[in-house]
């Protein structure tokens, strides 16, 4: 009996330290883990590195309080350009352009009101624009809303996901295309995500109440890629051209609307695996402003790379279709530009 407590407490003297030697390994291990993970990140994203200015352009970021749409707003500014920043919140807005301008020299940051959920906004918004602005060098659809359970309407009876991230999209560029045109060579820069993989309009079912906002994301994203083709075939000859890109997974306000507990585990994977929005904005830049580019026109980036896209999103006949169906869901009247 007493040898064999004695070798109890023997393996026991042994057996701890081991299991706290290995914990610490693991613990080590999952740390080096993660910092490489993230440096993998940091270099093989796709940086814009050229330092080509935008003096004497006028260009408007839609959405860009916060994430890849501020840190765009930031760089534009910093090389020249004249930038609009069309927003919801005029308060965080004001808190934006404070910050941009001490972090540039001589920028000129305008703020305008716009909500891409209501037409009524967008038709302030672009009235404003056409009356002040002499021209429009870039028009870059930034803004994007994401909810996840939330079965939300806008004033206009539309589900807010697809109101916000594509039907709005869609009048303003009716709206502003005149001022775009006249002031060829001018560009036109869409914010989409590689999500847009997960799912797929349906053509059939152009507001969908009922379906899951979360899923609607990605379907929004889609509309943007087929917006995008198509808006370039119907502006090809004009001077303006039309691309759109992923910009990366993005840690970001577009997520603050998952509740927890998703929340919780979202926030550790954007810390440890999205990039930041100075990386994410980089490919919105460049489409903004590469010299290069200037002819470019009905394409998809990624990375500051031009990349594929699926066989349904580049369905010619689907965006023929989606924009016949998004002219009458924003109700366009008849003395607005067509496209």
């Amino acid at each position: 009996m007493i040898v064999a407590e004695a070798w109890k407490a023997n393996y026991l003297y042994w057996l701890l330290p081991a299991i706290l030697l290995l914990g610490l390994v693991a613990f080590f291990g999952l740390i080096a883990a993660f910092f490489a993970i993230r440096l993998y990140a940091k270099f093989t994203c796709g940086r814009y590195r050229e330092s080509t200015r935008m003096d004497g352009k006028t260009v408007i970021v839609t959405g860009c309080t916060s994430g890849i749409g501020k840190e765009t707003a930031k760089n534009l500014a910093k090389r020249g350009a004249k930038v609009i920043m069309a927003c919801r919140s005029l308060d965080k807005a004001e808190q934006v352009k404070d910050e941009i301008l001490q972090a540039t020299k001589d920028a000129t940051v305008l703020i305008k009101k716009l909500d891409l959920s209501s037409f009524a906004s967008i038709r302030s918004f672009a009235e404003d624009i056409n009356k002040t602005e002499k021209h429009l060098d870039v028009l870059i659809h930034n803004a994007g809303y994401a909810e996840t359970f939330k079965k939300n309407k806008s004033e206009d009876g539309i589900e807010l996901t697809m109101a916000t991230n594509h039907y709005g999209p869609f009048l303003l560029t009716h709206l502003l295309v005149d001022l775009l045109k006249k002031s060829a060579p001018s560009r036109v820069v869409v914010v989409a995500s590689s999500l847009y993989r997960l799912a797929s309009v349906n053509l059939d079912n152009p507001n969908p109440l009922t379906t899951m906002p979360g899923y609607l994301y990605y379907v929004s994203k889609e509309a943007n890629i087929l917006f995008t083709r198509e808006l370039a075939r119907r502006l090809e000859g004009t001077g303006v051209t039309v691309n759109c890109l992923h910009p990366g997974l993005i840690d970001s306000g577009i997520w603050r609307n998952v509740p927890a507990p998703l929340s919780w585990g979202l926030w550790l994977i954007n810390k440890s695996f999205f990039k930041t929005p100075v990386q994410g904005c980089q490919t919105s830049v460049m489409l903004a402003v590469d010299e290069n580019l200037s002819k470019v026109t009905g394409k998809y980036f990624s990375d500051c790379q031009e990349s594929s896209i699926s066989t349904s999103a580049s369905d010619m006949s689907r965006a023929r279709k989606l924009w016949e169906i998004s002219e009458k869901m924003v109700k366009l009247e008849e003395n607005d530009p067509r496209i």
